[in-house]
C-alpha cells in the first residue's frame, strides 16, 4: 500500500483536537515515502527456505516453561459497565475459545481476528473512539501461525502468558503491515482513530517471529503509532540477521506520546523505527541489528537503560528533509550501553543546523565496550566523539543549546553530568522497576471485587464492598482483582499498607456524590495509607475518575512511607475526568463554548488528579496518564468539551525520592506538575498540555486559590499589567525543592480559547506566556534535559525574570533546549 495523500493521515488529528501541524504531516510523509516496501502486497509471492536467528541467541525462547498463568484460570466476569449491550458483550476473550489451536501448524489468523472483533466493537475506520468496548485477548501458552496481520481494536489489550510466552509466527507468504497492526490504514492512507487520539492500550507478553519471511522481503514484527495511556511489555522480536535483511521489529511512524519497556529484538535491518511526538522508551535490548533504532521523526524522545549488542549503528538520528533541514527535533539517552558496534550514536546536527536546535541529543552514562566511534556526523562519516577498542562510559555529552542558567550556548562536546542523588539509583543508574504480573502466584492468591460483592455496574454504590475486600486483602496477604467495571464510590476509599492491586482492561474507581463537591473543602477519592502509614503498596492496571460536578474531589492521595530499600509502585494507573459515557461530563453535559464567557460549574469535576503528601516517600510511577478529557470519547464526531478540574500532579514528599518514568498530565487549571518542599525527584519523559478553553477563564478561576501550595498568579500576571494570556496553566513548577532532574519534558500550549493559530509556525501571539517555573530563593540542583515547549514566549521562568525564550531555539516544531540548570 502506497500513500497518495498526507493530509489523509492527519486528518482524524483534526476531528479529535481540531489540530494539524504541517511540520508532522511533512514528517510523516517524508519518511512514510522511505519506508513504502514495508506495506507491499506479498500474499501472492512464493520464497525460499527461512531465514535463522543469530547463533549467539543467549535467552533463546524456545526453551521455554510451560506453566500455566493465573489470569487464564481466574474466574472471569469483568463488565463494561456503560456498553449498549452489557449483559452479553465480552470483556475478556481467549482465542483459544474462539477457534485457534497455537499448535504450530494450524492457520491461527482468522480465530485471532474474531476474538478481537466479536461484540460490535470499534473497529478501525468504522469508529472514532470509544470507552465502552475495552477488551482483553488473552493467548494462552503456545505458536500460533499467522498469515496476515492481526488487526487490533480501539481499546484493546492483547495479553500473553508470561510463565511461557506465546509465539506469533508469520509464514513465508506473510502479507501484511505487521503480525499485530495497532493502526491500520484505511482506504487512502489515512490512520484510523488519528494517531493522537489512540488510548488505553496494551501488548504485553509475547514472541513475534518473523524469520519465515524471507530476509530480501520487507517485514514489520509490530506496526504501532500511538498515543497516552498504551504500553508494549515483555516482547521479544524475532527477525533475520542475514545480510540484505529488510526485517523491522517495531514501527511507530506517528502519535503524540507512550511507554514501551523489557523488550528484545534480535536482527533485523532495523530493531526499531520510531517517529513519535514524544515517548519514554525503558530497558530495551538489541542484537545483530544493521540499525538498532532507526529515529525518523519526533519532537522529544527519552530513552532509558537501552543495551545495544553486535550492531552497525544504535541510534540513527541522522534524519534531514529534502531542504536539508533536520527532522529529528531532541533524544535524551542515558543508563544504557554498545557492545561491539561500529557507530554508537549517528547524528546530522551541526553549528549550522536548522532549525537552529534540530537534532539536539544528550548522552549521560552510556557505557561502551568496542565501539568504533561514540558519536558520528553522519552527512559526511566524520567523528565528533572517539569510540574505543576497550571499555568506557561517557559521563556527558551533548550537542544543543545549553543554559546555566543562562544562555542560549551553543554546545557539542562533553559537560558535566547531573549530580543524582544516591537514593534515587540502583548501582549507577536509576533505579528502575518494571509492573508486576505476579506469575508465580496461582489463581487462589486472588480475591476479585466482583466475587465479593462489589458490582462495577457504573449506578450501585460499591464503597462499602471495595473497602471490605481491601481491607481484608491486605490483612490475608491477598492479591486484590479488579475485575472491568466501573465502581461507584460516595466517600473516600482507603488502600491499606499491603496492598497489591491489578485491574483487567483498565476498570474505573468513579466518584459520585456530595461528598467530593466542596471545592474549598477537597477530599480524597482514593487514598492510599493515612499520613504516618509506613510499608509498601503495588497498583497496577486501573483508572480513577469522577462523575458530574465533583469540584472537592482530589483523585488520588498519596499518602504512605516506604523505604528506599522497598519503593513502593503504581504502573499504568490512570485518571479521567470527563469525556466518557456514563461521565455525566460529556458533550451533551459540557460542551466548548467559546463564545460564552460564563463558566457551567456542573463542569467542576475534580480538585486534583493526585497529591504526594509531604507524608509519603519513595514512590515509583510509570506510565501514568492524569487526563481531563478536551474531547467526547464515545461522540461519534469527537467534539470539544470543556471539563475544569484544578490542579494535576502535587508532590509535597518532605522526604522524596519520587520516580516518574513515563508520566503524564494534562488540561489542567492552575498548574500540571508541581513540585513542593520536597527533593529527589527523577522525572522522564513528562508530558503536558494546557486547557483548550485557557484563557476564558484564566488559570485564576473557576478554582480558588490554594495560598499553600497554588502559584500566585497575581505575582506573575499583575492584572492591571499583564497580557490576557498571561494567567494560564503552568507545565512544570518547581518551589523550594531540591534534586529535581528531568530526563526530557514536552510542555505543550495548543490553544487559546480553542483557536490554534496561537501555536502555528510562525505565529505573532502566541499562546500563553510561560511554561516552566522555579524559584530563586529556596530551589536547588534543578537539571532538565531535552526540554521542548509550544506555544508559550517564556520557555523558563526563574519567578518573573524570563530565563529563556521559545525564538532563540527554535526546533523542528516546538521549541527546545538540550540541557538547563539552575546553577545553584
Amino acid at each position: 500500500m502506497r500513500f497518495t495523500s498526507i493530509v489523509a493521515l492527519v486528518v482524524p488529528l483534526a476531528l479529535a483536537e481540531k489540530l494539524i501541524i504541517p511540520a508532522v504531516e511533512k514528517a510523516v510523509s517524508l519518511q512514510l515515502a522511505e519506508f513504502s516496501d514495508y506495506y507491499a502486497d506479498a500474499a501472492n509471492e512464493t520464497f525460499d527456505s527461512p531465514a535463522t536467528l543469530s547463533s549467539h541467541d543467549v535467552r533463546s525462547i524456545e526453551e521455554r516453561q510451560t506453566s500455566t498463568y493465573w489470569y487464564e484460570t481466574i474466574a472471569h466476569q469483568g463488565i463494561s459497565a456503560f456498553n449498549a449491550n452489557v449483559t452479553t458483550y465480552k470483556v475478556y476473550r481467549n482465542v483459544k475459545d474462539y477457534g485457534a489451536k497455537g499448535d504450530g501448524v494450524t492457520d491461527d489468523t482468522a480465530a485471532i481476528q474474531k476474538a478481537i472483533s466479536d461484540g460490535y466493537r470499534c473497529a478501525p475506520g468504522a469508529c472514532a473512539s470509544s470507552s465502552t468496548t475495552n477488551a482483553i485477548v488473552y493467548f494462552p501458552a503456545g505458536t500460533y501461525v499467522i498469515s496476515s496481520s492481526i488487526i487490533s481494536y480501539y481499546a484493546t489489550h492483547l495479553v500473553g502468558n508470561p510463565n511461557s510466552l506465546p509465539i506469533l509466527k508469520a509464514t513465508a507468504v506473510f502479507n501484511g503491515f505487521g503480525v499485530i497492526d495497532g493502526a491500520q490504514y484505511q482506504a487512502g492512507g489515512a490512520l484510523p482513530y488519528g494517531a493522537t487520539n489512540i488510548f488505553w492500550r496494551q501488548i504485553k507478553n509475547f514472541v513475534i517471529d518473523i524469520t519465515a519471511i524471507p530476509a530480501t522481503t520487507a517485514g514489520t514484527g509490530i506496526h504501532w503509532p500511538t498515543s497516552q495511556a498504551t504500553s508494549l511489555q515483555n516482547i521479544i522480536f524475532k527477525m533475520s540477521s542475514n545480510a540484505g535483511t529488510q526485517h523491522q521489529g517495531l514501527f511507530i511512524e506517528d502519535g503524540s506520546g507512550g511507554f514501551m519497556n523489557d523488550l528484545i529484538f534480535y536482527g533485523g535491518k532495523y530493531g526499531a523505527v520510531f517517529g513519535n511526538q514524544q515517548f519514554t522508551v525503558r530497558n530495551l535490548t538489541f542484537y545483530d541489528a544493521v540499525t538498532a533504532i532507526n529515529q525518523i521523526w519526533n519532537w522529544g524522545w527519552t530513552f532509558q537503560g537501552i543495551s545495544v549488542n553486535n550492531c552497525t549503528v544504535g541510534l540513527d538520528m541522522a534524519t534531514q528533509d529534502d531542504d536539508g533541514k533536520e527532522v529529528v527535533g531532541s533524544a535524551t539517552f542515558f543508563d544504557g550501553s554498545f557492545t561491539n558496534t561500529q557507530i554508537a550514536f549517528n547524528i546530522s546536527r551541526s553549528s549550522t543546523s536548522l532549525p537552529v536546535t534540530g537534532g539536539s541529543l544528550a548522552i549521560e552514562n552510556v557505557a561502551l565496550k568496542n565501539v568504533g566511534t561514540a558519536v558520528s556526523y553522519g552527512p559526511t562519516a566524520s567523528t565528533l566523539l572517539a569510540g574505543t577498542t576497550g571499555s568506557t562510559t561517557i559521563a556527558s555529552w551533548v550537542s544543543g543549546q545549553v543554559y546555566h542558567p543562562n544562555g542560549p550556548n551553543k554546545v557539542a562536546g562533553t559537560q558535566t553530568p547531573f549530580t543524582r542523588p544516591a537514593s534515587l539509583l540502583s548501582g549507577t543508574k536509576f533505579y528502575q522497576r518494571s509492573k508486576p504480573s505476579y506469575a508465580d502466584l496461582a489463581s487462589s492468591s486472588f480475591v476479585s471485587v466482583r466475587a465479593s460483592g462489589a458490582k462495577g455496574d457504573g449506578k450501585t454504590d460499591d464503597t462499602a464492598a471495595l473497602q471490605s475486600v481491601l481491607t481484608s486483602a491486605a490483612a490475608s496477604g491477598k492479591v486484590v482483582y479488579f475485575d472491568a467495571g466501573t465502581y461507584i464510590v460516595t466517600s473516600t476509599l482507603l488502600i491499606p499498607v499491603k496492598s497489591k492491586i491489578v485491574g483487567e482492561a483498565y476498570p474505573v474507581i468513579m466518584s459520585s456524590g456530595s461528598f467530593f463537591t466542596d471545592v474549598n473543602s477537597p477530599k480524597p477519592v482514593v487514598k492510599v495509607g493515612n499520613p504516618g502509614d509506613s510499608g509498601t503498596v503495588e497498583w497496577s492496571d486501573m483508572m480513577v475518575s469522577s462523575k458530574g460536578a465533583q469540584a472537592g474531589a482530589i483523585l488520588i492521595q498519596w499518602n504512605l512511607a516506604s523505604t528506599s530499600s522497598s519503593p513502593s509502585g503504581m504502573w499504568d494507573v490512570h485518571t479521567r475526568i470527563g469525556g466518557t459515557a456514563g461521565s455525566g461530563l460529556s458533550y451533551a453535559d459540557c460542551p466548548a463554548a467559546p463564545s460564552s464567557t460564563t463558566v457551567n460549574n456542573n463542569c467542576r469535576a475534580g480538585n486534583i488528579a493526585m497529591h504526594v503528601t509531604p507524608s509519603a516517600s519513595n514512590l515509583y510511577m510509570e506510565n501514568v496518564w492524569l487526563w481531563t478529557a478536551d474531547h467526547d470519547i464515545d461522540d461519534a464526531k469527537l467534539r470539544q468539551i470543556s471539563i475544569y478540574a484544578g490542579r494535576g500532579l502535587l508532590v509535597e514528599s518532605t522526604v522524596g525520592n519520587i520516580w516518574l518514568v513515563g508520566t503524564s498530565v494534562e488540561h489542567h487549571t492552575r498548574y500540571q506538575y508541581l513540585f513542593r518542599n520536597t527533593q529527589n525527584i527523577y522525572a522522564g519523559q513528562i508530558q503536558t498540555e494546557t486547557p483548550y478553553f485557557q484563557p476564558n477563564p484564566s488559570a485564576r478561576s473557576p478554582y480558588p486559590l490554594n495560598t499553600t501550595s497554588d502559584p500566585n498568579f497575581d505575582v506573575s500576571c499583575p492584572k492591571a499589567t499583564a497580557a490576557a494570556n498571561c494567567a494560564e496553566a503552568w507545565g512544570l513548577v518547581v518551589n523550594a525543592s531540591k534534586n529535581v532532574l528531568v530526563y526530557g519534558a514536552g510542555l505543550y500550549s495548543f490553544f487559546s480559547n480553542y483557536d490554534t493559530s496561537c501555536s502555528a509556525a510562525g505565529a505573532t501571539t502566541l499562546c500563553q506566556q510561560g511554561m516552566v517555573l522555579y524559584d530563586a530563593a529556596a530551589t536547588t540542583n534543578f537539571r532538565m534535559y531535552g526540554l521542548n515547549t509550544v506555544g508559550a514566549y517564556g520557555m523558563i521562568y526563574k519567578d518573573t525574570v524570563r530565563m529563556a525564550t521559545y525564538s532563540y531555539n527554535v526546533n523542528v516544531y516546538p521549541s527546545s533546549i538540550i540541557s538547563f540548570d539552575n546553577a545553584v
